[in-house]
């Protein structure tokens, strides 16, 4: 994977820094596995402005992805590495032997032709996905469950891994890209390998439309607001704001919004770092 740096002939490509697209073998995505993504604007059903600063982007349809990595035993070829516009990885189409074809997100040197399995029984090869009971202790991995059954939630997005520390009765220990430590129940599915696309984080769009092409819209910031509009709204001159905290007034930048009382705080072992 690379990044490339445009020639600045515009204003607007003098800074831009955009992805090379090396690991993607096609443009086409596959037909049955795409479906209809409409866009709120950040509108309820009411037609109310519910959150502020979305609308407008490009259309897009929605790539319907394998998260729960059912099918076990039965192995499956990498027939391409695609784009998907709904996430920052890429994602691999996977031709199984039975015919039937699905979206996964790709790991880091996944390629094209290569064969993945996932199941108990599976050797942990990058792309394989099995139970947190069956992966050696050390291993990369990400795509993580939190439920069984319940399809991967952790470490999706570009360049994220975690990794398995230990392994304790029906709990074993994982390191989150957080860098939160946690339990996990250990019949929990995981992926071998790192996601795709660590380049993403060194990427600059270069001008404003591009945030727009995204489907974002200009974000004013709190202190230039009147005070009716945001707690650090107000004051003479340019006045900075006091102290840092969000529209309803709950402090931003280290206050800790967790409930003391969570019933998942017993299965963490050490909190993110600050």
């Amino acid at each position: 994977m690379s990044v490339r740096k445009l020639k600045p002939i515009t204003p607007g490509q003098r800074f831009r820094v955009v992805n090379g697209f090396d690991a993607i073998t096609t443009d086409k995505p596959e037909k049955s596995l795409l479906a209809p993504n409409k866009r709120s604007g950040g509108r309820n059903s009411q037609g109310k402005m519910t959150m502020r600063y979305i609308g407008g982007g490009h259309k897009k349809k929605y790539r319907i992805i394998d998260f729960k990595r059912d099918k076990a035993g039965i192995p499956a070829t990498v027939a391409s590495i695609q784009y998907d516009p709904n996430r920052t990885a890429f994602i691999a189409l996977l031709n199984y032997q039975d015919g039937e074809k699905r979206y996964i997100i790709a790991q880091n040197g996944l390629q094209v032709g290569q064969n993945i399995l996932s199941g108990e029984g599976v050797s942990p090869e990058i792309g394989n996905a099995m139970p947190l009971s069956a992966i050696p202790l050390g291993t990369i991995i990400s795509c993580i469950e939190l439920r069984p059954g319940q399809g991967a939630i952790m470490a999706r997005s570009a360049g994220a891994f975690a990794q398995l520390m230990a392994r304790d009765g029906k709990y074993a220990t994982v390191k989150l890209p957080s860098g939160e430590t946690r339990l996990i129940l250990v019949n929990c599915m995981a992926t071998i390998g790192a996601v795709s696309n660590s380049d993403h984080q060194l990427l600059v769009s270069g001008k404003a439309g591009r945030s727009r092409w995204l489907g974002r819209r200009p974000r004013t910031r709190p202190v230039v607001m009147n005070p009716v509009d945001h707690p650090m709204g107000g004051g003479e001159g340019r006045a900075s704001g006091g102290h840092p905290r969000s529209r309803k007034g709950i402090p931003a930048k280290g206050y800790r919004t967790r409930t003391k009382t969570k019933a998942s705080n017993k299965y963490i072992l050490e909190r993110r770092k600050k």
